[in-house]
């Protein structure tokens, strides 16, 4: 593994270089050297324009930010993320049993109740909705219950593995495509009629496997083990096993951050630039939570 780079600040541009602005409206405490960072001194319900900048601009620079103490609701929740694009329906999470009692008022919310009655199963690292041909942009999630010790949530800066990867594994996958599929995830949760009729509609897509980001121009791994499910060019030997040696890029500690939570925290996360790890280390204590996708556009 090559030493970890930091990227370049999100700031203002001179030349060739990046100049560090510094934020004058919140405090900001980095959780890692490359990704994450928590945001003191605002309150998520009370945004005007130039401070959503400064927010969006931390965004891009740590990937994902983390808020505290939050008095947010479903609709100031799905508010602030409208701040960031259009909001997207999960296809998929209606039809689970172990998830009752989805909102509502707010149908782009999803609520993740997990406890004695509803084993948690998402303690894989995945970037969200790769099988679609747009996958989403980032996300807003809420805690509202956390067990007493647990349930921590981790996310992998998908930059800094690509930049640490050796010279020849970066060339060969520049320009590689990779195949993004929810059946062997989701289609194994839902019942098989219903997989059945979904299936024309959410056809596996094709995503390059070396992503650039739309806003900062950095290149990214974007392949995951939950939907990842074949190199297009290799034979299935080949293919999985250089998979297996990308997928192991965001186990390394180096690159992650991890956040342990607390009722009324907030995060928010660049699903372009990172992949995230909910730990599952709490049955049977009960962890609520509400998440809300934004839109994205087609990788390239």
């Amino acid at each position: 593994m090559l030493p970890l780079k930091a990227g370049p600040r999100v700031a203002r541009r001179t030349g060739d270089d990046w100049v560090d602005l510094p934020y004058h409206r919140f405090t900001i405490s980095p959780l890692a050297p490359t990704i994450g960072a928590e945001i003191g001194g605002i309150d998520l319900r009370d945004v005007d324009d130039d401070l959503f900048a400064d927010i969006r601009r931390a965004l891009l620079e740590w990937k994902v930010l983390f808020f505290r103490d939050q008095p947010l609701e479903r609709t100031s929740q799905a508010a602030l993320a409208r701040r960031f694009g259009e909001l997207e329906t999960h296809p998929f999470f209606k039809h689970l049993k172990d998830m009752p009692d989805q909102p509502e008022d707010e149908p782009e919310v999803i609520r993740f109740a997990k406890g004695a009655a509803a084993v948690a199963y998402e303690n894989m690292w995945h970037t969200d909705v790769t099988w679609r041909a747009e996958p989403a942009m980032g996300a807003v999630l809420r805690a509202i219950e956390i067990p007493p010790v647990g349930g921590d949530t981790l996310w992998a800066d998908m930059a800094a593995a690509f930049d640490a990867l050796p010279d020849g594994i970066r060339e060969q996958i520049e320009s590689m495509q990779a195949e993004h599929d929810w059946m062997p995830s989701f289609g194994q949760l839902l019942d098989p009629d219903l997989a059945a009729k979904l299936r024309p509609i959410f056809p596996p897509v094709l995503h390059p496997v070396v992503r650039r980001h739309p806003e900062t121009g950095r290149k990214t791994l974007f392949v995951n083990r939950n939907f990842t499910t074949r190199l297009v060019g290799l034979d299935e030997g080949p293919s999985d096993e250089l998979l297996d040696s990308l997928y192991r890029q965001s186990d390394f500690p180096e690159f992650q951050c991890r956040f342990r939570w607390s009722a009324g925290a907030v995060a928010i996360w660049d699903n372009r630039a990172t992949q995230h790890y909910a730990n599952s280390d709490y049955y049977p204590q009960v962890r609520v939570m509400e998440r809300v996708s934004i839109a994205g556009d087609r990788p390239f």
